[in-house]
């Protein structure tokens, strides 16, 4: 009579964590088999030698080969074609002559296990058991003592030998995610994390739940210390309260453009909101979540839009109010906060973001390295006799300007009458930093002087700076305000 074959998981690491059943198994079998590296020494009969008696037969799996080539006429997975089936047959003997035969296997069989080359093989053949063991994955989030996924977020797993363009796109657009298979392929996870913008949330476990653990900011890992038995896990958006899930209104800066510049605060309401409201563009670049229900508006409609994320909120959703840049910055945060005073049940919050002065001041060097002001030129809200009187009151005061909204296809005069109005105090050899689309696929930045500023380079998706009498520009074009001013 045949004997049965078991694919017995035994966790990730620590022989506590090896199930009852797992440890009744391996001490029952009469042949032990387990895989190994060509040096010999194996991870998973380390784990279950507590369990083992003596007089076992062991099958020792030693892998001809690792990451190096191979003359096999059938390449890499050639060899290890071969070597599996060797595997197979030498566990075939010992079942066929009745034997109870365990393979152990780290962490759980099936779950990018090495036993289930062999389950494939012979599984088919022979009465066979798979005993399911705890994961890397769950043994990292315990050892991290973070959640792995809550309420409606989905988990993914991902193998670190993916191309690295792959690991990317599945970055931006999940929730939790677990990267298994590090070792090599640390550099390109690493790189990919900074890609997606989510570098700063990733962590790095080694070894979980054993006496050699290692767990850091993966960001702070040197490559050269990494073995092939760690993962880089991004946990839960946030392991928060259940009670700060509450119904409410975030409004939400999403940054000038892309998920490099999302921080992981907004990154995390986003995920957590059950509804998403904003002008159309700003919400689509949100990724998409399943269950999430997205309220695309025109642009301009900020006080509807904003009762309208409060009486979404007041019927029991998460609202997240998006909004590029930050929210307090010429955006929706005010605009929710003036609705709210109709709404005082609804708790709000804002979520602040990276402004697009900022951004374009970082691209350009640092024009805002002292005192400086914030003015809009759009007239739609204000008289342009206030926008006017503002701009010779900044420039008298030689203040660096940043200026938001400098034009559109309904206003076209205003940079040019704006350039004036500064030129009333300031030199026209003044240095100007025009920078549109930045962080966007057409992103430009350009530095010109106010007297060669040309109105017909500016459109609404520019931000002007205009630097103060000491703002100067380096023979490289790098804009700068020095912090000293002149005595």
């Amino acid at each position: 009579m045949a004997g049965r074959l078991f694919g017995v998981g035994l966790g990730p690491g620590d022989p506590e964590l090896v199930t009852v059943k797992a440890a009744r198994l391996i001490g029952e079998a009469d042949v032990i088999a387990y895989h190994s590296a060509r040096h010999g020494r194996s991870i998973a009969r380390s784990i279950a030698l507590p369990y083992m008696r003596e007089g076992q037969v062991e099958e020792l799996l030693k892998y001809p080969l690792t990451t190096e080539t191979t003359d096999h006429p059938g390449g890499y997975q050639g060899a290890l074609e071969d070597f599996y089936a060797e595997c197979a047959q030498r566990l075939a003997a010992h079942l066929d002559a009745g034997r109870a035969v365990v393979v152990l296997c780290e962490g759980d069989p099936l779950f990018y296990g090495s036993y289930m080359h062999m389950h494939k093989r012979l599984a088919h053949r022979y009465e066979t058991e798979v005993v399911p063991g705890v994961t890397s994955v769950a043994g990292a989030a315990a050892v991290l003592g973070r959640p792995l996924v809550e309420h409606e977020e989905t988990l993914t797993v991902l193998p670190g030998t993916l191309p690295a363009d792959v690991i990317t796109e599945k970055l931006k657009s999940a929730d939790s995610v677990a990267v298994l298979k590090l070792g090599r392929t640390f550099e390109k996870v690493r790189d990919a994390l900074a890609e997606a913008g989510r570098l700063d949330e990733a962590w790095y476990v080694e070894r979980a739940t054993t006496a050699s653990q290692r767990i850091e900011p993966l960001k702070d890992v040197d490559p050269a210390s990494v073995p092939y038995f760690s993962l880089a896990m991004l946990p839960s958006g946030g392991g928060r309260a259940d009670e700060e899930l509450r119904p409410g209104v975030a409004v939400v800066g999403l940054g000038p453009a892309g998920a490099q510049w999302l921080t992981p605060e907004a990154r995390q309401v986003l995920a957590e909101a059950t509804d998403l409201v904003g002008y159309g563009p700003y919400v689509d670049r949100v990724p998409q979540r399943a269950g999430q229900v997205r309220h695309r508006t025109d642009n301009r409609v900020e006080a509807e839009r904003a009762a309208h994320a409060l009486e979404l909120a007041r019927q029991g959703r998460r609202v997240a109010v998006v909004s590029s840049g930050d929210p307090g910055v010429f955006a929706m945060a005010s605009a929710v906060l003036e609705a709210a005073e109709g709404f005082p049940d609804v708790p709000v919050r804002i979520v602040p973001g990276l402004t697009a002065a900022h951004a374009v001041a970082a691209r350009a060097g640092a024009p805002l390295g002292h005192d400086y002001c914030v003015i809009s030129l759009s007239d739609l809200l204000k008289p342009w006799d206030i926008v006017a009187g503002r701009l010779r009151a900044a420039a008298a005061a030689d203040l660096v300007l940043a200026i938001y909204n400098p034009a559109s296809r309904s206003r076209t005069w205003q940079v040019d009458a704006a350039r004036d109005l500064i030129m009333e105090h300031r030199d026209p050899a003044t240095p100007v930093v025009i920078g549109r689309d930045v962080g966007g696929p057409q992103e430009t930045i350009t530095v010109t002087t106010l007297a060669g500023l040309d109105p017909a380079q500016v459109d609404m998706r520019c931000l002007l700076i205009v630097g103060s009498s000491t703002t100067r520009v380096t023979g490289d074009g790098v804009v700068y305000t020095p912090r000293r001013y002149p005595a």
